[in-house]
């Protein structure tokens, strides 16, 4: 069970605010194992966790104050933090015999500003969470509020942020493999949440974890909104290395600013760098809204990847793709991968229906056509041609019955079947073209 990685203790109904000094007769290894343990317990006492039995009695039988949501602090057992920001804290723990990763936030009662933002981020986290089921989403367990101190239990998610992962790699080392599997499930995620109304609005390696498996999930969901809401909402709630520039000036937002820390997120898989180093953020932030400055990318980096990386960072939102766009090119990618064929650019080179066309002008019913994976140039003089395979299979069945003398049947067939994705080029030879 996961209870045996570390040593819990449970949240305590007790009016105790000390624990027993090791007698003396305890050997000194001993001795220090529970000073340490006391550190830890009194610096988690201040957080209000060692809660007073009666405040937990009633506030448990208050039926105005539970939610769907609410947590059974009779099950929540809580181990070592592992992650801290400006108002929180993070530990791992477990649930209902479940590792879970537990966000504790101290909602301060005397900065009435600071109260009132934390309490609202609270409810908003709780509330998107709440309805988010997706592989590539955190998992929201449960929830609590006991005021100073509010709790938000997630799945636990072993490895910890991409950020973590990307500072142990030496620069440029993922493999393209590595980066489209990563990139993919970032995306996917993503893809999901802007489905369901909701922008991230800070999107970035240290809010994306990873499990056992190496799987990336989108996570800490603190500064998203409905995108209703966002487009009435001005001001930079993100991060300034991964912001998009009309975040920076205080636009209002759309799902674009999404899309754009995606684009410096991906920079960051296929360099394993910190965006912006040599910079503050406060730099960082003018280098992109004032000056137009992106990361630079390296000469190693898969134009294909190149080109999306560009896309989605660009200056102008209605420019950036959607994720749904973001994912289809990343599958065709990571499928010329697996079968050894090279990256292309995932966008119409021309017009497909086009071609479709001119080729039904051009070729009998009966004719006995050859294909090989180059276009024609006189047809395609700049940009080769790219269409599925199953696009093409789909064409030479229905208009090209050909004869099987030659053997392009059985070639076209095996791949097919061996490439039933891949983008390829067609060349349709015959004496009319």
């Amino acid at each position: 069970m996961a209870a045996s990685c570390f040593n819990p203790f449970r949240l305590r109904k007790t009016k105790s605010k000390s624990l027993s000094i090791p007698s003396s007769s305890r050997s000194q290894l001993n001795i220090d194992t529970d000073n340490m343990e006391r550190k830890r317990f009194d610096s988690l006492e201040s957080w209000s966790m060692i809660l007073e039995s009666e405040s937990v009695e009633t506030w448990e039988a208050s039926n105005e104050e539970r939610e769907e949501w609410t947590a059974d602090l009779s099950q929540l057992f809580i181990g070592n933090k592992f992650a801290s920001g400006a108002h929180s804290r993070i530990y791992r723990g477990i649930y209902k015999q479940r590792a879970v990763a537990v966000k504790m936030v101290r909602i301060p009662t005397h900065k009435e500003e600071t109260r009132s933002l934390l309490e609202q981020q609270f409810k908003s986290e709780v509330a998107l969470l709440s309805r988010l089921y997706h592989p590539n989403i955190v998992q929201f367990i449960a929830a609590c509020k006991k005021p100073p101190v509010y709790c938000i239990i997630t799945e636990y998610m072993s490895q910890g942020t991409l950020r973590m992962y990307l500072n142990k790699k030496e620069p440029y080392s993922l493999s393209t493999e590595t980066i489209l599997r990563l990139a993919l499930d970032i995306s996917r995620g993503m893809e999901y949440l802007h489905s369901q109304g909701v922008i991230h609005r800070d999107l970035k390696s240290n809010n994306l974890l990873l499990n056992d498996e190496m799987r990336v999930k989108v996570a800490d969901f603190g500064t998203s909104c409905l995108e209703t809401q966002c487009r009435e909402t001005k001001g930079n709630k993100g991060t300034y290395r991964w912001m998009a520039p009309e975040m920076i000036k205080e636009k209002p937002c759309t799902r674009k600013v999404d899309v754009y820390s995606f684009g410096i997120v991906l920079w960051e898989l296929t360099t394993a760098l910190l965006p912006f180093q040599g910079m503050t953020p406060v730099q960082a932030a003018f280098a992109v809204a004032e000056k137009n400055e992106r990361p630079p990318l390296p000469a190693s980096c898969q134009p294909a990847l190149a080109h999306l990386i560009k896309r989605c960072w660009a200056t102008n939102p209605s420019k950036r793709p959607d994720f749904s766009e973001i994912v289809c090119a990343l599958e065709k990618y990571d499928e010329c991968v697996k079968e050894g064929l090279p990256l292309t650019l995932h966008s119409p080179l021309v017009n497909r229906n086009a071609i479709l066309e001119r080729l039904k002008g051009c070729v009998s019913m009966s004719s006995s056509i050859p294909v090989c994976l180059t276009p024609p140039r006189h047809m395609f003089p700049t940009k080769p041609a790219y269409w599925h395979l199953s696009t093409i299979k789909s064409f030479w069945h229905e208009q090209f019955h050909v004869r099987d003398s030659l053997g392009w049947v059985q070639k076209f067939n095996k791949i097919t079947t061996r490439y039933p994705l891949p983008v390829v080029a067609v060349r349709i030879r015959s004496k009319n073209l």
